[in-house]
């Protein structure tokens, strides 16, 4: 007959162990938005490492200079582009900002309704609202260079991390969490360059399409478009927004021609470019990116919808490694894997 201390003492160690899992769920809730600079810090680290890669591959430089050298490209490409197109691009952002509440007053009396946008108010409220938009880009701005300076550290010194994390498991499991290591980084490394390029061929598309239809600050618009690119699914279309507000207030040819440019724009993303970034980055279905970033938003706000996408990836890379594969045995398909 089993000792009754012994049963106290199983009791007591599932009541432990329950009470410090809802203890760890708590805490990553109190940090979340640590959790999440700390995996945009990843995207950082993962893309100074393929820069160094390689700048280390077609010049032989030891991987510490080919690090620095890819921060000091990407800094100045940056501020090459700053002051090409910097000057311009604020004068037109500042014209697209002034532009936006004319176009949807002027929407809004073409069309005889009045939208829930708040603008009656807007005189009352611009200071609060501009006090509130202050605000919101001081925090961005400053989880950016956290970001920033967190992926430099992670890319710097990247077997120092790794290791601290094959630590937290057991040491039979060291090779299986490595093998996992290896496969995410790869994907991550994939997503972020087919992104990227799909970045700037939406954003270089909307940006010529506007400015050949006439829209005003057409730089902005096309620089919006790309960089909504980086939110799947839905960023097309926030990213056609601005343009069609700014074509509803001139009206006639002008909208009909802007809709139909953003609608041909949309159709070459989801049937050119798309299917070749699936091809070579990971089939995941439209619907699960959309989950995902409902899920990310709901957790994380504005900011996790941002990075839903490569956090949708990485969960959906893992769940099929770790749980359908290894755990219930069925033959699929895993992208990045035995490639990193």
């Amino acid at each position: 007959m089993p000792d009754r201390s012994d049963d106290e003492r199983n009791f007591l160690r599932r009541v432990l162990i329950v009470a410090g899992v809802v203890v760890l769920l708590l805490t990553f809730w109190a940090v979340r938005e640590a959790l999440l600079i700390g995996f945009a810090s990843l995207l950082v680290a993962v893309l100074l490492s393929a820069c160094a890669e390689l700048i280390c591959k077609y010049t032989g430089l030891r991987r510490r200079w080919a690090l620095i050298i890819s921060a000091l490209l990407i800094v100045a490409f940056l501020g090459l582009c700053g002051l090409l197109v910097g000057s311009q691009l604020a004068s037109q952002v500042t014209q697209l900002i002034t532009g936006l509440p004319r176009a949807l007053a002027e929407v809004e009396s073409r069309l005889g309704i009045e939208l829930p946008s708040g603008t009656d108010a807007l005189p009352e409220n611009i200071l609060g609202q501009v006090a509130g938009f202050g605000r919101a880009l001081v925090d961005a701005t400053t989880a950016l260079i956290l970001a920033v300076v967190g992926g430099g550290f992670l890319a710097a010194d990247p077997e120092r991390y790794r290791a601290g994390v094959v630590k937290l498991f057991p040491k039979d499991q060291t090779a299986r969490v490595e093998d996992m290591l290896d496969t995410l980084s790869t994907v991550l490394r994939r997503y972020l360059l087919a992104t990227l390029v799909a970045m700037v061929i939406i954003g270089t598309a909307a940006g010529l399409a506007c400015w050949w239809i006439g829209l005003p600050a057409p730089l902005a618009l096309g620089l919006f478009a790309g960089v909504a690119q980086f939110v799947p699914v839905i960023g097309a279309v926030v990213g056609a927004v601005p343009a069609v507000m700014l074509a509803a207030a001139q009206g006639g040819s002008v909208l009909l021609w802007t809709i139909g440019a953003f609608v041909v724009i949309q159709q070459v993303e989801t049937n050119m470019i798309t299917p070749v970034v699936e091809e070579r980055l990971v089939n995941i279905p439209a619907f699960v990116l959309l989950i995902g970033i409902v899920a990310a938003g709901a957790v994380f706000g504005l900011p996790g919808v941002v990075l839903a996408a490569p956090i949708t990836v990485v969960c959906y890379v893992a769940v099929q490694k770790l749980w359908v594969r290894e755990t219930l045995e069925r033959q699929v398909e895993v992208a990045g894997e035995g490639e990193a």
